[in-house]
């Protein structure tokens, strides 16, 4: 259902994270940073759609992806292909190009850029990925993922590869999703030690990948995730993610925030709206553990950005009140991802 109501719905004061709100509508072309009032007190324009967010960094600069024109043979949403880092007035201070690049991009300590991207698979693998809708590939064939980290300049330093690090045969792809891409990473977290988590959508696993075999040192596969997104370490070690809750055996879809411990899978924390049916979106979002212990919730297909306290308690709402065409031939208000930036973060350091 289309909302009623747009802007900051609640806030109370006194429970809410104080702080600036980073997001990007993923069918506009700028990056909001807003109050807690919702008001928009700087905004960076972007020369294509978000690939599909974007970040402040320490120092203040804003790093992004944005779409170019180039690239796969599909559309595909959350698409980039150019990656920048800008300063507070929107002058370049490095700009990188791949227009495969898609959903994830990371600017990494030491200055080097962690991205997902897309290629075609080899033939002869192609032929061994199980499951999906059959005869949805593409007419090139399969496309599947790869993640990179580059330097600055360009140069390649570490690279993974799905159609050959990864035993295709092993992980089928989820009945009701289309065979075109294997097996669609939505998200590229950076641990400490340098190996990759990363969220694998079409096949409904998460995984850690180790950075000197490139083989998956860790994993969970659970389908009534739903497609998740935004899989992430917390300081406490233990993993948060977006479970989508699409094509689930679930009596009613909805989706859910989960925090686990990856050494047992013991669920350790969780959001759920009551009803559950509240809380929906099929795909992008994600969500955000914040300084205060409360979890900032991008709720993407709803254009909406909530943040709960431990005790589930709705302490500040927004809703996008940006619509725009898609490629889909609708309108939309999306946001893939939302970040809180607190007053006296190095990210905001008194600009505002």
């Amino acid at each position: 259902m289309r909302p009623r109501n747009f802007g900051v719905r609640v806030h109370d004061q006194q429970k809410a994270t104080e702080g600036f709100t980073l997001y990007s509508p993923l069918w506009g072309q700028q990056a909001n940073l807003m109050n807690m009032n919702g008001e928009i007190v700087h905004q960076w324009e972007l020369p294509g759609y978000p690939g599909g967010y974007a970040r402040l960094l320490p120092n203040g600069n804003l790093f992004y992806a944005a779409s170019t024109d180039d690239g796969p043979p599909f559309k595909g949403g959350a698409k980039g292909g150019l990656i920048r880092e800008v300063d507070w007035n929107n002058n370049v201070v490095m700009e990188y190009r791949d227009d495969w690049q898609h959903h994830d991009v990371r600017k990494l300590p030491n200055d080097n850029i962690l991205y997902a991207g897309w290629e075609m698979m080899p033939e002869e693998t192609a032929g061994k990925v199980k499951g999906g809708v059959p005869g949805t590939e593409l007419p090139e064939g399969i496309v599947s993922d790869f993640v990179k980290e580059v330097t600055p300049q360009g140069q390649v330093v570490w690279e993974w590869h799905a159609h050959s690090d990864m035993d295709v045969e092993k992980y089928e792809m989820h009945p009701l999703c289309p065979r075109r891409v294997f097996a669609w990473c939505n998200t590229t977290f950076p641990l400490d030690n340098g190996d990759v988590l990363i969220s694998l959508r079409q096949i409904n696993l998460v995984a850690i990948i180790d950075r000197e075999t490139k083989k998956f040192k860790w994993e969970r596969h659970d389908d009534n995730w739903g497609h998740q997104h935004d899989c992430q370490m917390l300081p406490n070690g233990n993993i948060m993610l977006f479970a989508n809750g699409m094509n689930t055996l679930a009596p009613h879809p909805c989706s859910f925030i989960t925090e686990f411990d990856p050494d047992t899978n013991e669920t350790i924390w969780e959001y759920r709206d009551d009803p559950s049916t509240y809380f929906y979106s099929h795909h992008i979002s994600g969500a955000e553990r914040l300084p205060s212990g409360n979890t900032l919730i991008c709720e993407g297909s709803f254009g909406r950005l909530f943040e709960v306290t431990p005790e589930k308690e709705i302490v500040w709402e927004f809703i996008n009140p940006e619509f725009a065409d898609t490629f889909f031939g609708e309108t939309a208000n999306w946001i893939f991802r939302a970040f809180r930036y607190t007053p006296d973060s190095s990210e905001i350091g008194g600009r505002v």
